[in-house]
């Protein structure tokens, strides 16, 4: 199956268990998607569809999330 340009279920499993670590560090901090995509300058669909597993998310956008949760990419990618 193949989900916005991710290819196997092993990228796929990746991308799921990134996704719900960057929803939950969010939620943590008591923001709502939509303030935290704008905060972040990305738009609230592209964080629901990282949240969601459901896309690869460019170095760019892994660092503008990685900011407004206060970590480094590495700490977030861990």
């Amino acid at each position: 199956m193949r989900i916005f340009g991710i290819v196997n279920t092993e990228e796929s499993k990746y991308f799921q268990k990134l996704g719900s670590k960057i929803k939950e560090l969010r939620e943590a901090k008591g923001v709502d998607q939509k303030s935290f995509a704008f905060d972040c300058e990305i738009g609230r669909t592209q964080l629901y569809m990282i949240e969601n597993g459901k896309t690869n998310p460019r170095l760019l956008t892994l660092m503008k999330i990685a900011k407004g949760l206060d970590l480094s990419v590495d700490e977030l990618l861990k």
